[in-house]
């Protein structure tokens, strides 16, 4: 068992603990529970959704013609992989783009001879700071728009500009600091030979059941049941063409884990002192003013103790009719989660990844370039937040 499943572990237990001492409520425990319910189904399910489609090969074939058609300049490949990751994050969820995408991105660089870190980077970076558009984007996505009370077409809506702006903003501190000649080292590369899919049929299918999740989602379908519609379209596809990826591993357990620990402990932490200092912090005013300070408090506390405590946190102490204000947050816990390795669960499975391909990420350059993004960035995008009010 590794040390991030230990941790898992250990704040479920945690939680579990201030339930039958009676530091949490049974009451108030039971309503936690309930209002993630609906998050773990779709959590679980599109997990399983995402990770049946990298074995059909989608990604994989995605990733190696994005390098065909860039044609050895690396400026169209980049404009190309940042498109990419931003349309994954968006539509199969941050962790997807970190867990299954990073891989993809890595065995890439290795076929072509590209450097792998801006490559690596690129999926880091925009799986947090591209996670703002849709509910099923981020999981803090989908608790706003449960206190908010907005549709999925309301909510993306509202925050498409600011999506917009926090690409871009990451786009121009990619190029910066890893994708521009002096740091990637090389003006061409190699373009891929195109390697035939394994089964065509279970890639033909995979292609079409993400087609039509992302349909049901733009619909308003609920997305738990548009999630677990296609994850079970998913399984049925390789049970009949290859059972032997069917395997327990496929389910999140650990993710799921997590979120219910984190579920009971940030709300115990809260009644005892916690609501009170971040209250204070957050201010009573709203207006611009109240939307940067929570913005400011939800990068710094999401750097400090992950982004999805953070969320959980500050958005107690944020009032009911306050949109501006709690979407602020969002775009601090989001878009700011970029300076230290643990500031969200998409980064520690990323840095997990680059590990084990042999991937050196350079702690400083990650922290300083991460910080300068996640000022710029957040300042950025809550100005275009403000600006659509």
């Amino acid at each position: 068992m590794s040390v991030l499943d230990r941790i898992r572990i250990g704040l479920l237990g945690l939680g579990l603990l201030f339930v039958v001492t009676g530091l949490l409520p049974v009451r108030e425990a039971g309503d936690q529970l309930a209002r993630i319910a609906p998050i773990l189904l779709f959590l679980g399910a599109v997990i399983v959704l995402a990770e049946l489609t990298k074995e059909a090969q989608v990604f994989d074939v995605i990733a190696t013609r994005m390098a065909t058609v860039g044609r050895g300049n690396y400026l169209a490949l980049f404009l190309l992989c940042t498109a990419f990751a931003s349309l994954v994050t968006m539509f199969l969820n941050l962790d997807t783009t970190a867990v299954l995408l990073t891989p993809v991105m890595l065995a890439l660089a290795a076929r072509t001879g590209i450097a792998a870190l801006p490559l690596a980077m690129t999926t880091v970076w925009l799986a947090n700071t591209a996670s703002l558009l849709l509910p099923i984007s981020n999981l803090t996505n989908l608790l706003a728009m449960e206190r908010l009370g907005m549709s999925v077409q309301e909510f993306a809506g509202r925050l498409w500009f600011p999506q917009l702006v926090s690409i871009t903003v990451t786009m121009v501190f990619l190029w910066v600091f890893f994708w521009r000649r002096g740091r990637r080292g090389a003006d061409r590369y190699d373009p891929p030979v195109p390697e035939p899919v394994a089964d065509p049929m279970l890639f033909r299918t995979a292609a079409v059941v993400c087609l039509l999740f992302i349909a049901a989602i733009l619909l308003e379908l609920p997305i738990e049941v548009a999630a677990l519609a296609a994850a079970v379209l998913m399984i049925a596809a390789f049970a009949w063409r290859d059972r032997s990826k069917l395997t327990f591993a496929l389910f999140p357990w650990q993710l799921l884990v997590f979120v219910t620990g984190l579920f009971l402990v940030v709300p115990t932490l809260s009644r005892y002192g916690l609501a009170d200092v971040l209250g204070t912090l957050a201010g009573t005013g709203g207006g611009g003013d109240g939307a940067y300070r929570a913005s400011a408090i939800g990068t710094g506390l999401a750097n400090l103790i992950n982004n999805l405590p953070a969320y959980t946190a500050v958005e107690k102490v944020i009032p009911m009719g306050d949109q501006d204000q709690l979407l602020a947050l969002l775009i601090g816990t989001n878009v700011g989660s970029v300076i230290t390795p643990w500031a969200s669960l998409a980064i520690l499975l990323w840095f997990e990844w680059c590990r084990r391909s042999g991937v050196r990420v350079p702690i400083p350059t990650f922290v300083l370039a991460g910080a300068g993004l996640a000022m710029v960035g957040v300042g950025a995008t809550v100005g275009a937040l403000l600006l659509t009010a």
